[in-house]
This record gives C-alpha cells, structure tokens and sequence, in this order.
C-alpha cells in the first residue's frame, strides 16, 4: 500500500485526476519493482500531454518487509522519478519536493 505523488508542468496540454489515478493503477497492476513502477508512470504522463517537466514520487510499505524477512512494520519505501523542468531547474525541483515535505501548498 502506499501514495503517489504527482507534479507536472502543462505545455498546452492538461490531464484530468481521474486519468492519473488510470495510469497509476494500470502499471500497479504489474508484478515489477518500485523504481520501474515510477519511470513508468513517468513516461505514460510524458507520453499523454507531452508536458515542460514531470516528477512523479512513490511512497509505499512493501509486504516482503512488513510481514516475511525483517518485519519492519514502518519501514516504507520511496522512489521518485523527475524529468523536463523538474530535472533541470533547482528551484522547481525543490518546490514540488518541498510541498510533498508539508511546505506551501499550492493551487
């Protein structure tokens, strides 16, 4: 279980919630890594609206470390993955990561 974080800068081209909600759930679907599942998410959000820049971040507790193995109830994983703007330009990249951090929230 876990979030997905989502960031993107439009060129033009919007996305509605509901269709970020579709991508995340149709690569969560697929037996793959964390790291992978973001790029992919990444991509297919690249790929629909073609936008200045991209940052998608995963937060999520893994069942091979809560339940098997070490059994870290607390231990969560997180995987981001930036692109466009959001790669390239500090000052974007440190607003999205910090609005996911309980900075300023924007509209």
């Amino acid at each position: 279980s876990g979030k997905m974080h989502v960031g993107y800068i439009p060129n033009g081209r919007i996305i509605g919630l509901s269709k970020l909600a579709r991508i995340a759930e149709v690569y969560a679907r697929r037996l793959q890594v964390q790291e992978r599942l973001t790029r992919e998410i990444a991509d297919a959000i690249e790929e629909a609206v073609a936008p200045l820049g991209v940052a998608v971040v995963i937060e999520s507790s893994h069942f091979c470390m809560v339940m098997r193995g070490v059994q870290k109830v607390s231990a969560d994983t997180v995987t981001s993955s930036v692109r466009g703007c959001f790669k390239g330009n500090s000052k974007t990249r440190t607003e999205f990561f910090s609005i996911l951090n309980g900075g300023p929230k924007m509209c």
